[in-house]
């Protein structure tokens, strides 16, 4: 289980009880790889799931990581984001949220969901489209880099 706070190990017993409000079982590869998604506090790939379980677990395969995560996305508790032309990462669902990444520094800012909400209620209102807009990220500069560009930009 997690070493970490009380918190994470709230959000682990959260993760495992939806498993099985799904009808899913908890195995030792899919408690591995929650659990290292908990401690990440943050997005994950694949492969680095895959390393940070080789230590408990080095039975654990890369393949079978991969086949843990899209049992867990049907199962309705892990998500995955594409975050622009980079490999696709991880994240609880219970932690959905939309991202920003800055196309200039590589920085991702998670936004809240309720500032895309309102966009895919117009696309389904309008255009009769449903959306799932958090599962790819929103390209931009960051303030800072906006900043940068464009007092570079400015003649002195």
């Amino acid at each position: 289980m997690s070493s970490k706070g009380a918190g994470q190990n709230g959000v682990l017993e959260r993760t495992i009880e939806a498993i099985h409000s799904h009808g899913g079982r908890v195995t030792p590869s899919r408690l591995a790889v929650i659990t290292a998604i908990v401690d990440s506090e943050s997005h994950v790939s694949a492969e680095e799931i895959f390393e940070r379980i080789q230590a408990g677990s080095p039975d654990i395969h890369l393949s079978t990581v991969y086949r843990t995560l899209e049992a867990l996305e049907k199962l309705g508790v892990v998500e995955h984001v594409h975050l622009g032309h980079g490999r696709a990462i991880y994240h609880l669902e219970e932690n959905v949220h939309q991202h920003l990444v800055c196309e200039s520094c590589g920085k991702i800012i998670e936004a809240p969901r309720d500032l895309t909400e309102r966009l895919e209620m117009e696309l389904e209102a309008r255009l009769g489209f449903y959306t799932r807009a958090h599962h790819f990220s929103i390209i931009g500069l960051c303030r800072d880099c906006y900043r940068r560009q464009h007092r570079a930009a400015t003649p002195s």
